[in-house]
């Protein structure tokens, strides 16, 4: 038997098949996600549902075209966005992505949107959320007419996909939204009443791998999950000993804890299955790396003629032997924080000894680093001593053998690599595992410790 994982994300959409029994991935396949929308607004990040629907199901046919005996498909997908879906099923508004900045827009002279939201409501809420997105458009009269319900593009596929009418959302998305009670697991009636957020317009919320119906082959479909919480899924083979840390387009470091806990600076988040994790996430990573090669070629072209891509060189000179005391200091905050989307980059301690292009590509690693350092230093001393491994997923990390290198360094941690590189298709798959009645539980799918079939 096998399931399939799909994986939405921002830049591109992923799919694997996995072997039910040996956790083996038979086949893989990703695609570029065109699906991204012109505006004239500069803060302004959407895209557009329908071409996301049709990648997932060209993808889908094209992983069971070797009539595979296909037991469930579960789907992961990029947090905090949310789209319109009216009473009949379909979207009425574009995808407002997590990069939307709406929310940083001033509702008044002394807070923007999502800092007022906060106030109302007592949640610490962040531009690109989904309840900051739904608040401003609530306010700016862009939410389509009545009977519509608000949900993130994974659950509207997944809607889609088992024909279904109504979208339901899961913990791990639902709290991504903000505003949600991560004790009861549920939206908090009382703060969206004090900002006039109407609850009928949210999904209803499911345990993550319930299933809510079936493909048109009759394959089952199960709820979304998302992409943070599937990738630790599909990374992490001991949960309570690693630390996961994911650098894609942005970065991300996650740690498991049974219990609830709430610690400045970081994010808790439902983890399937019980339990949470604690999360810093950073608005930098792969795309502050993009920043410098993109300069690089700039410089390139303008001055050589030579236009070509320079990942390879730099991951090179990412290796060289560096002298410390000559060390440049970057702060990668190029695209400002959640909390503070107009906050800057900085790079320091520029001398005649190292304005050189190594000392500045070894200075943006390290500075991306420091940004997961500084959230990794807040995870509770308790957590901090069972850790014995640093899980280094996402392309950042696979393919730059420096950058790994460091990070055993900073935190001090063995380093491991998962097997797989789609890690969060094979953790929506292990849900769907779960759903469709293969695994007994999250961390009972081949790979994991306690490993097997129903």
């Amino acid at each position: 038997m096998y399931l399939i994982g799909l994986d939405i994300g921002t830049t591109s959409i992923c799919g694997v098949v996995i072997n039910a029994h040996n956790g083996e991935i038979t086949k893989s396949l990703m695609k570029d996600n065109y699906a991204a929308l012109e505006t004239t607004n500069s803060w302004e990040f959407i895209q557009d549902p329908t071409i996301i629907l049709k990648q997932i199901q060209e993808l889908i046919l094209e992983l069971s075209d070797d009539g595979l005996s296909i037991k469930g498909i579960g789907l992961s997908g990029q947090m905090h966005g949310i789209l319109y879906v009216d009473k009949h099923g379909n979207h009425v508004s574009p995808l407002y992505t997590w990069q939307d900045k709406r929310g940083s827009l001033p509702f008044s002279e002394s807070a923007s949107y999502a800092e007022h939201l906060t106030v109302l409501t007592s949640y610490n809420v962040s531009t690109g959320f989904g309840m900051v997105t739904h608040y401003y458009n609530m306010l700016n009269g862009l939410v389509p007419d009545k009977d519509v319900t608000l949900c993130t593009i994974a659950d509207y596929i997944a809607m889609k996909l088992c024909g279904s009418k109504s979208p339901v959302i899961d913990p791990t998305n639902a709290a991504s939204l903000g505003v949600f009670d991560l004790k009861s697991l549920q939206f908090d009636q009382e703060a969206l009443k004090s900002a006039k957020i109407d609850q009928q317009m949210l999904p209803d919320i499911m345990p993550t791998g319930t299933v809510i119906g079936q493909s048109n082959k009759g394959v089952t479909v199960v709820c979304a999950v998302g992409d943070n919480q599937a990738s630790f899924l599909g990374a992490v083979q001991y949960i309570q000993s690693s630390v996961l840390i994911n650098i894609g387009t942005g970065s991300q470091i996650s740690v498991f804890t049974d219990r609830f806990l709430q610690v400045e600076g970081l994010e808790t988040r439902p983890f399937p299955g019980g339990g949470y994790i604690l999360v810093g996430a950073s608005l930098s990573g792969g795309k502050s790396y993009a920043l410098l090669e993109n300069f690089f070629r700039e410089v390139c072209g303008i001055f050589a003629g030579s236009e070509g891509n320079l990942y390879e060189q730099m991951n090179l000179l990412a290796q060289s032997d560096l002298r410390e005391e000559n060390k440049l200091k970057v702060n990668t905050q190029f695209f400002g924080t959640r909390k503070d989307p107009s906050k800057q980059g900085t790079i320091e301690q520029i001398s005649a000894n190292n304005f050189m292009p190594k000392y500045l590509v070894v200075g943006v690693l390290e500075g991306i680093l420091e940004e997961l350092l500084v959230y990794y230093r807040e995870f509770p001393d308790h957590i901090k001593r069972e850790l014995k491994t640093v899980v280094g997923s996402g392309n950042g990390v696979r393919k730059n053998q420096a950058l790994c290198q460091m990070l055993e360094k900073a935190f001090n941690l063995s380093i491991q690599i998962p097997f797989y590189q789609e890690e969060a298709s094979y953790g929506a798959a292990i849900c769907a595992g779960v759903g469709s009645g293969l695994y007994e539980n999250f961390t009972a799918a081949p790979g994991m410790p306690s490993g097997k079939l129903v």
